[in-house]
């Protein structure tokens, strides 16, 4: 199976954006409400559709959602995905903390469903979220409209796909204790491990066994007291645990944000725009006034509805590759089939990486933002990415 593309673009105002009382928005399946204020986002994010995997907003708050399942049902009616969420909870918050307020309150008027591909084969999931900004995280796991929260202040922790909250809970569904014990998942009595209660899984197991979420756990703490943002990416990229996915279900897209206690300094987040970090390039976003559309992660649109359905109904799949995702992809076949220029071009993409890492070092050490040059960081690096794969393919 062909990767399945993630797209990075920002939607940037001069500040924030005023919407008219009453207005509606249109997410992957279904309309909300709108808000007065929204606020700039950086996303990738499948490009089917509204929402997005992961990103950020000029906040500092970082989001990311898993699939996950368990013993209440999976719902097959159009609702929210667990991607719009994602997309929403970074528009309308600007603190970890309201963040998940968002995310709850969404979850509780409109629900959560629909189908999470794009194309016949139906695939559907509850969602867990990990939310974080310059001063704390949050996990948030969900099963249908019912969830539980973690509150993470120091230390590491990491979500895969299963649920992970036990008994430490800082907040909850108020009706989540009272549904598990209707559902004779929980008698009550014992001390409350959501977890345990909502999963199918053997928690013991699920906490000890060598899945993805133990094995990114050993990588956190066999680095813990020493994590960079370079740490980060070689938990991203090892593909032993697990973590950098091959097969059927790959890694389409990857990030990392610095989001430092001193307010003084940028938020910097790492998008790679392109499947498999391994063979990938992490290239820096800082916001800033005026920056323009990335157009080189940008996907393209199709406008194309089912008249009676109204969303998008296509005879074939359509085309979604950016530029740089379709430059990266013939990339990686010189990489696969000739071992001489494949090190070439890895050696290359590498080189850029490291310089763009010593820059973002030096923003972070010295305190000296260039915001004339900062407005096309992002940008540069993907079409210094691109001048690299065209040189070799070329040669």
């Amino acid at each position: 199976m062909q990767p399945c593309s993630c797209d990075t673009f920002v939607a940037l105002p001069p500040a924030t954006v005023v919407h008219n009382l009453g207005e509606h928005l249109k997410c992957t399946y279904i309309e909300i409400d709108q808000v007065p204020e929204t606020y700039a986002v950086v996303l990738s994010r499948p490009a089917w559709l509204w929402g997005a995997e992961m990103g950020a907003n000029e906040h500092g708050v970082c989001i990311g959602n898993e699939a996950v399942w368990g013993r209440e049902a999976v719902c097959d009616e159009e609702a929210l995905l667990g991607m719009d969420l994602v997309r929403l909870g970074l528009e309308r918050a600007d603190t970890a903390e309201k963040a998940l307020n968002v995310i709850v309150d969404l979850l509780e008027k409109y629900g959560q469903g629909g189908n999470c591909t794009e194309g016949t084969m139906e695939f559907s999931y509850h969602n867990s979220f990990l939310i974080a900004d310059r001063t704390e995280a949050w996990i948030l796991e969900t099963a249908g409209r019912y969830w539980a929260a973690e509150k993470v202040q120091e230390g590491v922790r990491n979500i895969s796909n299963q649920l992970s909250i036990t008994t430490k809970i800082n907040r909850e569904h108020p009706d989540m204790k009272n549904y598990a014990k209707q559902k004779s998942w929980w008698d009550g009595k014992k001390e409350f491990d959501f977890a345990a209660v909502y999963s199918y899984l053997d928690t013991a197991k699920m906490m000890t066994s060598s899945n993805r979420y133990c094995e990114g756990y050993k990588l956190l703490n066999k680095h813990k007291g020493n994590i960079t943002f370079e740490t980060m990416m070689e938990i991203l990229r090892d593909k032993p645990s697990g973590i950098n996915m091959e097969g059927e279900f790959m890694t389409t897209a990857s990030m990392v944000s610095v989001l430092p206690q001193d307010p003084r300094l940028p938020c910097i987040h790492f998008f790679t725009g392109t499947p498999d970090p391994e063979r990938s390039v992490f290239k820096p976003f800082i916001f800033a006034p005026h920056i323009s559309q990335l157009l080189d992660t940008s996907s393209p649109t199709f406008e194309l509805e089912d008249p009676v359905k109204k969303k998008p109904h296509f005879k074939s799949k359509p085309d979604r590759r950016h530029p740089l995702y379709q430059k990266h992809q013939q990339a990686l076949e010189i990489i696969d089939n000739n071992k001489e220029k494949g090190k070439t071009l890895l050696d290359n993409m590498r080189k850029l990486e490291t310089e763009l890492f010593k820059e973002m070092e030096s923003i972070l050490e010295n305190k000296h933002l260039d915001v004339d040059k900062i407005v096309n960081l992002f940008s540069q690096s993907t079409k210094d990415e691109i001048r690299i794969y065209k040189s070799n393919i070329s040669s």
